[in-house]
């Protein structure tokens, strides 16, 4: 009859790895030997499919294998002994092993689930490999031998066995429960030392471990085994229990005996069955045997192998090299080398790695050496460093696609840009078609810049050339400024905003900048995927020793198979004709870098429907310490000079667009689309400030920089690079040109307003 308790404390306590399902083949009950060798914790694994928690490959093909439990489910019988097959464990350890399962049956006789035992077989299979060639029959026997146990209870009578030991000792289940142990089989476990033991471990509470006996069972002869016995107190009222775990060794002992009765030399030759062996006579160096793999590794009749040295048969390229081996040999008693040069009767080339070490066999010095072919592992290696070389160029390409990408779209974007700007200036005049088209294009094109700003920041981050500009700042006024980006999005969905700060200030030691970027990318996603009217919470705790900062909201929330890859870079969900957001899905996969590049963490939790939860952890300091300054608004006023600004660009819509805007705040201006043309239009018209593309034909921007210092006429002309190229090494090649000023396109014409205003201000 199955007992629950008896079960538990059985699985528990045996050294192979146990684990039971359910009748829907999920995880119910792990061991600890389970625990080690699949890396899932019983915690972990309830529930979790068998197939997830247990993934076992073909030691062959590598190809997956249907676990036994799975087919001991469905079939409802034992399924005994597979192949050999590999555990894939959790972190991706590899381990040979062999497994069985059984049903699991109720009182019904209806499947309850299945039991599932396996155990690590890695190091006996090398073992299997140094008998296979002794004895025949090795490979049956270790491919078989399984652990028979018993569940006493405190009367030594048996409570119930496994299918091993019914099998093993040939008897059947009632023959064997609710019997004295000493009564089984008709008193054949009447065994004296088994006696003394069993009757220690009750009133002592003594375990032990590895006992050996030999036996005579009248039904299956001699056995030798190995016993394990162990006492466990009663739980919960439950009764007190002795397993005892019984592992018949007479197979390992007769082989055993029948390899120490061969000669060492011959056990050693087939410790592995992949390896060429040679054996040397240790004094002068010259082969006395050899394995059949080394005939076919070199071409050579194990006759003709006899008597040479190892030079001779293509191992070490001169005979000084072998002798300089050798004498190192004899001094230490073992060599290795990773990479040896073979060459076969052939003259095949090929790579070996050659291990070597000295021991006697009956008195006398001999010297194996294991060769091992790697020539394929070699190439392998070499195709992978190429591989890897390749995707890192790949890697490269890609991203100064990315920056080469969003300067291109930068060009289109300005004068655009500019056109709207020059558009908004007639507010006053406009119908209310022209305002909501002018609205509409304005917002559309805000969109259009946000992306191309999120191209070539994902580019920056990738290349490892972002550089945080951290100081000790509060978060109250990173919150604030996010808060005031984000509005606008929010106010025009109707949703509403709950924000909740503790009352003390917490300090960080962060750039302000960036981390306000990612609670704007976290609240504007919030914005678009909740519909209308939605509620979201911007929450600040002090946890600890960190910040934690928590954007929620009542929108459509993330699928579960979505869920842990969406921090990943261009991913995002299915969506449909009504849910259109716009991105590249790469906003996300920002966040968490510009997280983890300050030592915090963020994590995101969702269910389908019912809203999404975005947390970030950051490290906290001590204060006080400066808040962010407030962003500084320049009133859109009219410069206290007229200047002349001379306008450079090859796109002539940008020119234009720029030079009307620069007219429109009250200033002169030219325009001029090459580099040559250039500096012969600043010297005729004399520039206060010169805004100059980077990418001009003829000339670079850099160069005609460069020209025009050089010009005493333009020695207090201001110098504004424009162009699409963003990054610190960009902004670096201006100063060293001698701009003043360094705009990225598509610039808000409020920071050249700003300029020109500086500009005016100064004395001329």
């Amino acid at each position: 009859m199955f007992q629950p308790e008896w079960c538990r404390l059985t699985l528990a306590s045996i050294v192979d790895g146990v684990i039971v399902t359910d009748t829907e083949g999920r995880v119910t009950f792990l061991n600890s030997a389970a625990e080690s060798l699949t890396g899932w914790t019983s915690k972990d694994a309830t529930g979790e499919p068998l197939e997830s928690v247990f993934q076992i490959v073909s030691e062959a093909t590598r190809g997956p294998i249907e676990s036994p439990a799975l087919r001991a489910l469905r079939h409802g019988v034992l399924i005994g002994l597979g192949n050999h097959s590999v555990l894939i464990s959790r972190d991706g350890t590899e381990r040979t092993i062999e497994d069985s399962a059984a049903p699991i049956r109720n009182d019904k006789g209806q499947v309850a689930g299945a039991v599932l035992v396996f155990r690590d077989t890695t190091g006996r299979r090398n073992a299997e490999r140094e008998l296979q060639d002794a004895l025949a029959y090795a490979d049956s026997i270790i491919a078989t031998l399984r652990e028979p146990f018993l569940v006493l209870d405190k009367t030594l009578r048996v409570r119930t066995a496994n299918v091993a030991f019914y099998r093993n000792f040939r008897v059947s289940p009632q023959e064997t429960e609710d019997r004295f142990v000493y009564e089984l089989g008709n008193h054949q476990w009447d065994i004296p030392g088994l006696r003394t033991l069993l009757e220690d471990v009750l009133p002592q509470n003594h375990a032990f471990n590895d006992y050996r006996v030999e036996h005579d069972f009248p039904t299956i002869g001699k056995r030798v085994m190995v016993l394990n016995a162990r006492r466990f107190l009663a739980v919960d009222g439950g009764p007190e229990l002795i397993l005892l775990s019984i592992e018949d060794i007479t197979e390992h002992w007769l082989a055993e005996g029948a390899v120490h009765r061969s000669e060492v030399r011959y056990r050693r030759l087939f410790e592995t069955a992949k390896d060429g062996i040679l054996i040397l006579d240790a004094d002068s160096g010259k082969i006395i045997d050899a394995n059949p793999y080394m005939t076919k590794l070199l071409g050579y009749s194990h006759d003709e192998f006899m008597g040479k040295e190892l030079w001779q048969i293509g191992l070490f390229n001169e005979v000084s090299e072998n002798e300089a081996a050798f004498r190192k040999l004899q001094k230490d008693g073992y060599v290795r080398y990773e990479h040896l040069p073979l060459e076969t009767s052939s003259g095949e080339q090929a790579q070996v790695e050659f291990v070597s070490n000295v021991y006697l066999v009956d008195d006398k010095r001999v010297a194996q050496c294991n060769i091992r072919d790697i020539s394929e592992r070699v190439r392998l290696e070499q195709k992978t460093l190429d591989q890897s070389e390749e995707l890192s160029d790949l890697h490269r390409s890609k991203d100064e696609f990315l920056a080469m990408l969003s300067h291109e779209l930068r060009n289109p974007l300005a004068p655009l840009m500019n056109a709207v700007q020059l558009l908004r200036q007639q507010h006053g005049t406009e119908t209310p078609i022209q305002w909501k088209a002018r609205s509409i294009i304005e917002r559309q094109l805000g969109q259009l810049k946000h992306l191309v700003d999120d191209l070539l920041e994902v580019s920056r981050i990738n290349s490892g050339r972002v550089r945080l500009r951290q100081a000790r700042v509060g978060v109250s006024g990173i919150v604030e400024a996010a808060l005031e980006t984000a509005r606008p999005l929010i106010n025009e969905r109707k949703h509403e905003i709950t924000v909740s700060e503790p009352p003390e200030p917490i300090w960080l030691y962060a750039d302000p900048a960036r981390l306000e970027q990612v609670l704007v990318n976290l609240l504007t996603n919030a914005a678009k995927y909740t519909d209308e009217g939605g509620h979201i919470w911007l929450t600040v705790e002090l946890e600890g020793a960190s910040c934690v900062l928590r954007v929620r909201d009542t929108g459509v929330g993330i699928s579960a198979d979505l869920l842990p890859h969406i921090f990943d870079l261009f991913t995002q969900a299915e969506r449909s004709m009504d849910r259109a957001q716009g991105g590249l899905g790469i906003g996300l996969s920002l966040v968490q870098r510009l997280v983890e590049l300050h030592g915090g963490t963020v994590e995101a939790q969702s269910v389908i429907g019912k809203g999404s939860e975005f947390i970030v952890r950051l490290p906290a300091v001590s204060g006080p310490g400066a808040r962010r300054p407030s962003p500084i608004v320049n009133p859109a006023v009219p410069p206290p000079g007229r200047l002349k600004v001379l306008v450079v660009d090859d796109s002539v819509d940008m020119a234009e667009s720029l030079a009307m805007l620069v007219e429109s705040a009250g200033h002169e201006s030219r325009t001029v689309h090459d580099g040559p043309s250039t500096l012969k239009a600043a010297v005729e018209f004399v520039p206060n400030v010169v805004l100059l593309d980077i990418g001009l034909p003829g000339m670079n921007g850099y160069e005609v920089a460069r020209q025009l210092r050089k010009e005493p006429l333009l020695k207090n002309a201001v110098l504004v690079a424009s162009t699409g190229y963003g990054r610190e090494s960009d902004r670096q090649a201006s100063v060293e040109a001698g701009f003043d000023y360094h705009l990225v396109k598509p610039a808000e014409f409020s920071e050249v307003r700003r300029i020109l205003a500086t500009v005016a201000q100064k004395p001329r």
